[in-house]
């Protein structure tokens, strides 16, 4: 099981566990991802963020800045922004030359797990975002896609978290790669602020809680 510190409305998640955090731009899907991902640093999990917006540096800016520490070390990132930048011989950073490499997102995220497990880690892992998946490829590919990769966080008994804009696809494409997913983690912004809901997961309150 997987614990959770910050204000969540469920004490823990089990190992193997893939959610979809699912809302609008700009409710706060990926502080909310950060903030799981940072509570698990804290408890030893190690964590593997693959990105498709933001470089490492941002990345590992994201964590250490909800830990007030200057580094981290058990951070892995599979760099899909296509962004170019100095090679640096860091074994834990990987670069895919953009979203629509999904063989090459497979395989480095894969070989990350593997490391980090094998380092002692139990990895949360973080995709944001699938949005940018799908404006490189069609639903049935990235449904493929997804399949043996969720399949992966499964079998690493590690928890899996996955970003996606609700106002960016059709009803038909958000319920496709919905089935793939134990539960999920919806997002709003409304005149009070953001909040976020459970759906899904074993005795979760699926009430909206304010962040």
């Amino acid at each position: 099981m997987y614990s959770l510190d910050i204000d969540f409305p469920t004490d823990a998640i089990a190992g193997g566990t893939n959610l979809l955090v699912v809302g609008p731009s700009m409710s706060g899907k990926r502080g909310l991802v950060l903030d799981v991902l940072a509570d698990g640093y804290a408890d030893d999990d190690g964590v593997v963020v693959v990105t498709t917006q933001n470089g490492p540096d941002e990345v590992h800016d994201g964590i250490t800045d909800r830990l007030d520490v200057d580094s981290v070390s058990g951070l892995g990132v599979v760099d899909c922004t296509g962004q170019e930048g100095p090679a640096s011989g860091d074994d834990r950073i990987r670069r895919v030359s953009s979203p629509r490499d999904l063989t090459g997102i497979g395989m480095e995220s894969s070989d990350l797990i593997d490391m980090f497990t094998d380092r002692g880690y139990r990895p949360r892992t973080a995709f944001d975002s699938l949005s940018q998946l799908l404006m490189y490829a069609d639903v049935k590919t990235v449904f493929r896609f997804l399949h043996i990769f969720t399949g992966r966080i499964g079998a690493a008994d590690a928890l899996g978290l996955y970003t996606l804009d609700s106002e960016a696809h059709d009803e038909q494409t958000a319920h496709t790669i919905r089935q793939l997913f134990d539960g999920m983690i919806q997002t709003k912004v409304d005149d009070d602020g953001r909040a976020f809901r459970v759906r899904g997961l074993p005795g979760a309150d699926d009430g909206w809680t304010r962040f």
